[in-house]
């Protein structure tokens, strides 16, 4: 079968055995093929004197013949770890196994460089088996070296690479952790640490936040205003992050500092409407929120909660009744806060009798997301009929089943979520209760 660099034996003109050119190109002597080989041979006695060196591994180790045979033994080719590797492991392999094969050892240059090299070794024997000489071959290993060296600085480099993206990765994660311990902080300034007790009220609350990385903009707020009559507040500011905190806190505070000047309900609405246009209509980024404003004034005598609110833009409030029914307060009116320069306002008013509760929540609520496909809302009419079946129960019992119907909704519930109950106890002499879980 021809191969390629043969004469091909179809071309006429191709050379043949026969040609004396040819012919001559395959007289290479045996002593040539020795001393011109592509590797370095030598042969040693069995003291390691050098007994016959090929002229490749002269020109390679830029030596002499005559200063190399008979005068140098095969480990002063070495390098100092070489000589040491050959005594402990090179020599006793090789009297034991009489050979070894692809040994990475270096050989000096007599300039002092150094060539990393592949020796391979056998012992010839005697015809009784005696040994008598070494056989070594040495190949030249400085193209697979670089290599070598180059994989290795590929690896350490890769290495590299990796340690810094696991550094950055952990100092990714520790920034993140600081944002949300940071974030935590500041969410919790914008909801009161504690609700008030007082007596002929009970009062309990609940906020899921939907992403730990970012602020919500819910809030929500139970405070007296004078020696008989609590005020309260709750709602969602339009979109979410630092400037929705922004528009919160500001929120908050106003609606404190009007109820302080005027605890009616349309009335601390139409300031913190007043407030937040005035502010924000200009900016290029307006801002509006939701809200619920309202007072409760107790009876200690009858037990009973007399509540006035007013809503703006605010889903409806639930009233939860002690005889098992549940119903929307209607709040007619009530524009979103904030959008225009003055809103319609309008109060309505419910009395809570013992065991009575009033809810509120904002539309994280009944705009989670259910269903095997995440594609149905919760809504209201499912939010009446779960208040139906709890209705009786006062605000912590209330609050504690709504988190767990919120926790049921799993990734269905994707936005902040806030309730606040507000009771009138079942006995009137009865400790007051307050819970405020953020």
């Amino acid at each position: 079968m021809w191969r390629a660099g043969q004469p091909d034996p179809h071309d006429p003109d191709a050379p043949t055995t026969s040609d004396p050119a040819f012919t001559a190109l395959l007289e290479d002597s045996a002593e040539e093929l020795y001393e011109s080989a592509p590797c370095g041979y030598l042969s040693t006695l069995m003291d390691g004197t050098i007994a016959r060196i090929n002229t490749t591994l002269l020109d390679w180790l830029g030596l002499r013949r005559e200063a190399a045979v008979g005068r140098m033994r095969f480990t002063d080719l070495l390098t100092v770890g070489g000589k040491m590797y050959h005594e402990t492991h090179f020599a006793p392999l090789l009297r034991m196994k009489g050979e070894t094969s692809g040994i990475a050892l270096e050989v000096k240059r007599a300039d002092g460089g150094r060539i990393p090299v592949l020796i391979s070794s056998v012992i010839k024997r005697g015809t009784s088996g005696e040994p008598l000489l070494i056989r070594t071959t040495v190949f030249d290993a400085r193209d697979r070296r670089a290599y070598e060296e180059e994989l290795l600085r590929g690896r350490k480099a890769a290495e590299e690479a990796r340690r810094q993206a696991e550094e950055a990765r952990q100092e990714a994660e520790a920034d993140r952790a600081r944002l949300q311990d940071a974030l935590a902080v500041l969410q919790r300034s914008l909801v009161p640490d504690n609700l008030p007790r007082a007596p002929g009220l009970e009062t309990a609350a609940y906020y899921h936040t939907a992403s730990p990385d970012r602020l919500g903009g819910d809030f929500y707020d139970v405070f007296p205003v004078d020696g008989k009559r609590f005020a309260f507040f709750f709602g969602d500011v339009c979109g979410k992050g630092p400037q929705a905190a922004a528009v919160t806190s500001l929120t908050r505070y106003t609606l404190r500092a009007a109820a302080l000047h005027d605890s009616d309900p349309v009335s601390a609405l139409n300031t913190l409407n007043k407030v937040l246009h005035e502010r924000y209509a200009g900016s290029g980024d307006p801002r509006y929120c939701t809200a619920v404003f309202g007072t409760l004034e107790p009876d200690p005598t009858t037990g009973q909660v007399a509540v006035s609110l007013a809503s703006g833009g605010h889903p409806p409030a639930l009233v939860l009744r002690v005889d098992g029914t549940a119903d929307y307060l209607p709040t007619p009116g009530g524009l979103l806060v904030g959008i225009l320069p003055s809103a319609p306002f309008t109060t309505a008013t419910t009395v809570l009798d013992p065991g009575d509760t009033l809810l509120l929540y904002t539309d994280g609520l009944t705009e989670a997301r259910t269903g095997a496909d995440r594609t149905s809302l919760f809504g209201d009419d499912a939010l009446l009929a779960f208040a139906t079946a709890h209705a009786g129960n006062p605000p912590e019992p209330l609050v504690d089943a709504l988190t767990g119907l919120l926790k049921d909704f799993g990734d269905g519930l994707d936005d902040d979520t806030a309730l606040l109950a507000l009771g009138a106890p079942a006995e009137p002499t009865a400790r007051p209760t307050t819970r405020n879980p953020v």
